[in-house]
């Protein structure tokens, strides 16, 4: 059995989709595993045990599935489904082809009509729904990040005060009503009793060394510093996670971290949450609730639409820093 999974990006919804990979190479060991995603994403990728080949999604379309065509798939998991899988799956026709529901038209009720008519059920817990014809099960292990051992340095490396603990606090995210405003994690950085490592991509570089002039010895700025694998190197030596809606939340979750998961717009019930599968872990969803306007999107804006910012500006502070405490007891 040959088949090809789709998933073009993003970083958090390619991990997401790791146990579908899993537990079909584990229950099918015949099976050879393609995986189809952007260039930019493909290093996720990589040095996963159970995918045979990652293909490139490139801007020459014609070659790429050219070249798809060339592998005479059996099957096509689309774990995308837009237009642009859609165009993918007709030229693979011959591959008979099984497709993941976004559940669009109930996300546009939750966020337009405030209507939640989703189910109570994990996006991953889905992907796998996807996979059910081919009797794939879920082993309930959760998620897979495999770094690879040139990205994984000594923790020595690190600040001398952060070498013997520290909490991870990712400052970044895809847009900003997903992340707390600078001002509200200056306040945090204060609050928590902890070093702490500021995480987060090289635009969060100026925003990060407005944070760590708080306090040069409990906060280091990482943003900017690591590529992802080397962040995730990190996020899994760190004692506890807290973390905005990110990719680095799910690659927390893949390592069984304690996390601390900070919601803007967007809302655990989307079904992004952390996923541990059937482990026992320590995880606190930290959300203003009863808000009128909340959730405005299922992915967010550049600024709030109402120009509030409720979801974010009245976080209690408090309350993460406690819940902090009490997993790090």
């Amino acid at each position: 059995m040959k088949l090809l999974i789709i998933r073009l990006s993003s970083i958090g919804d390619i991990v997401l989709t790791t146990p579908v990979i899993r537990c079909i190479k584990k229950q099918i060991p015949d099976a050879e595993i393609h995986f189809l995603v952007k260039t930019t994403y493909k290093s996720i990728l990589q040095e996963n045990p159970y995918i045979s080949r990652v293909h490139e999604w490139q801007a020459d379309t014609k070659s790429t599935l050219q070249n798809l065509q060339a592998e005479n798939f059996d099957y096509v998991i689309d774990l995308h489904h837009n237009l642009r899988t859609l165009r993918i799956k007709w030229a693979l026709r011959k591959a008979k082809s099984y497709s993941f529901h976004k559940l669009n038209i109930q996300k546009w009720f939750r966020t337009a009509l405030k209507i939640n008519l989703l189910p109570d059920k994990h996006i991953v817990d889905r992907y796998l729904e996807t996979v059910a014809p081919l009797g794939v099960k879920n082993d309930g292990f959760g998620l897979d990040y495999f770094i690879p051992k040139k990205d994984q340095f000594p923790i020595t490396e690190l600040p001398a005060t952060h070498v013997s603990g520290y909490i991870g606090l990712v400052i970044g995210a895809a847009l900003n009503t997903k992340k707390l405003p600078e001002e509200k994690l200056i306040a945090l950085c204060r609050k928590l009793p902890y070093p702490i490592i500021l995480l987060g991509g090289p635009e969060d570089k100026t925003t990060g060394e407005q944070i760590a002039n708080e306090d040069r010895i409990k906060i280091y700025n990482a943003c900017g510093k690591f590529n992802l694998h080397e962040s995730a190197w990190i996020v899994k030596n760190a004692l506890l996670l807290i973390t905005h809606d990110t990719g680095l939340m799910h690659i927390a979750a893949a390592f069984h971290k304690k996390i601390i998961a900070v919601w803007g717009n967007t809302i655990p019930a989307f079904g992004m949450y952390p996923y541990f599968g059937n482990n026992s872990v320590p995880c606190f969803n930290a959300e203003v609730n009863n808000l009128s306007c909340r959730p405005c999107s299922k992915i967010g804006y550049t600024k709030c639409p109402r120009g509030h910012f409720k979801c974010m500006q009245q976080q209690d502070l408090d309350a993460i820093v406690n819940t902090c405490n009490q997993f790090l007891k």
